[in-house]
């Protein structure tokens, strides 16, 4: 099929986009047609998702291809964050507005009564999920805890991506990447955890089959056909958990790479064939999460550019708005690792006022306190690599072998100073691109569902030759007896929380 046209619906957790990408059996290019705001609402001190919102900004980009040169997509797919997810009723209603992952109902309380319940060895023994208070189990046995009326009415859960693909279908489909981050899969089985679930109180039949990256949801309903004009296009499975999506567009020439996806959060891990949830990764709270073609993302989420961002927010709402660029160049004309945060502090993950977090956070760990704009991004950028060189040498010590080198992709690639920062910290290589890699990643799997591209292997390869990959070596900025001494507080910092 020459020039091959997909619609990828980007969401992330503060926009999204709509992205037309067409191969021609050779390069992948990417035409944006849509882009818009992604907006928590803070109800009586809950967070939710706009969900509605976001659906009609779904179908304005689909609106949007109906009228132009890009009538003639064949296939539409969805990525977006994980864990997150809505309840329908038995008349396929939508129950609610869908939490919000940052929302601090779980941040207390519900974890210890999981593991009261499960045993925490076993249950990352049985699941190989990373501990983290928003899982969606977690979620879904506070909602059991405080809310059990809510499974009297809910007959089915669809995570973001599917809850969307069901507006748009009618179809009713749980993908197997997403369901992943869940904490409720049986990793090795990769199926639901049925017996572990009911344990809490959460009844099993609101969780449906699970279906891998490619496979076909339906067409778009009339009622849509009737808002959006006439688009005949199948509404595929992405490998929707973005992270997933962001892994096939690595463009490593073999399989022994560490990969950083790099963007609000930063997941960084490796692709493995098959989950490893012995002690050691229980120690070291690696999660193992689905991959296209089966596969198992052995990675950590570690807070990433959110601290970033959230402190420049918080700047503009005292009046001062300054451009990323703008932060970058004062973070790097300050004195590097002059303070350390742990980006992984829970006191870093709800919105706010990130800035005099970060000053409290130095004044209680006894380090210099930054004193303006430019040594908070400096402390943010060197503390992300920092926590990077822990997390690949765990990686390492895992897998038993030390990857050459360390692939980022995704929006965190624009920040330039932090790809040299992270080469200089781990010491090794750092290949950064493609900027765009979750959107690849869900053009691709439409790609191979069409058959145009056989894997994701040649995905990968066709996404090497299509856009730039720039490199950065590890003496680029400061000497390695500065970074190991900083890597020695570091150390220290994160093992006396």
């Amino acid at each position: 099929m020459a020039d091959l046209k997909m619609l990828a619906i980007d969401l992330g957790a503060s926009s999204g986009r709509g992205i037309v990408g067409k191969f021609d059996g050779n390069k992948i290019s990417l035409e944006e047609i849509h882009r818009f705001d992604n907006n928590v609402v803070n109800l009586q001190g809950n967070l939710y998702w706009d969900t509605l919102a976001l659906f009609t900004e779904i179908k304005n980009a689909i609106r949007t291809c109906a009228l132009s040169d890009n009538k003639d997509i064949k296939s539409i797919a969805i990525d977006t964050w994980g864990v997150d997810y809505g309840l329908l009723d038995k008349n396929g209603r939508l129950m609610g507005n869908p939490y919000c992952y940052r929302d601090p109902r779980t941040t207390t309380g519900i974890m210890d009564d999981v593991f009261n319940a499960l045993g925490k060895k076993e249950l990352y023994s049985r699941t190989g999920t990373q501990f983290m208070n928003f899982n969606t189990l977690f979620q879904l046995a506070k909602e059991a805890k405080d809310s059990p009326y809510v499974f009297e009415n809910a007959e089915n859960m669809l995570f973001i991506p599917d809850l969307l693909k069901y507006f748009l279908t009618g179809v009713k489909q749980t993908e197997y990447t997403i369901a992943s981050t869940a904490q409720m899969l049986d990793a090795k089985e990769r199926n639901w955890a049925y017996d572990m679930i009911e344990k809490l109180g959460i009844p099993t039949r609101i969780l449906g089959d699970i279906v891998q990256p490619g496979a076909k949801c339906g067409k778009l309903l009339p009622a849509i056909l009737d808002e959006v004009g006439n688009i005949d296009a199948d509404v595929v499975a992405a490998a929707s958990h973005d992270t997933a999506s962001a892994v096939i567009s690595v463009p490593a020439k073999n399989d022994d790479f560490v990969y950083i996806s790099s963007g609000t959060w930063s997941l960084m891990g490796r692709e493995i064939a098959e989950p490893i949830t012995n002690d050691k990764a229980y120690g070291y709270n690696i999660t193992n999460e689905g991959g296209a073609e089966r596969k198992i993302r052995f990675l950590k989420n570690i807070m990433g550019l959110w601290i970033e961002q959230e402190s420049r927010r918080q700047w503009a709402r005292e009046g001062k708005k300054l451009s990323f660029n703008e932060l970058s160049d004062m973070a790097m004309s300050s004195k590097p690792l002059q303070c350390i945060i742990d980006p992984n502090d829970l006191s870093f993950q709800t919105p706010g006022n990130m800035p005099a977090r970060i000053v409290e956070y130095c004044k209680k760990t006894g380090q210099h306190v930054p004193e303006n704009k430019g040594e908070i991004v400096r402390c943010i950028f060197d503390s992300l690599a920092l926590c990077y060189r822990k997390t690949v040498e765990e990686l390492d010590d895992m897998t038993g072998k030390k990857a050459p080198f360390i692939n980022i992709v995704g929006g965190g690639t624009k920040e330039v100073p932090l790809s040299k920062l992270t080469a200089a910290a781990c010491g090794r290589p750092v290949f950064a691109g493609p900027v765009e890699a979750t959107v690849l990643g869900n053009l691709s799997v439409q790609a191979i569902a069409h058959g145009e591209i056989a894997n994701v292997k040649e995905a990968r390869e066709v996404i090497a030759n299509s856009f730039e990959i720039n490199m950065y070596e590890p003496g680029e900025i400061g000497t390695a007896d500065m970074w190991d001494e900083a890597y020695g507080r570091y150390l220290k910092l994160v093992e006396n929380k």
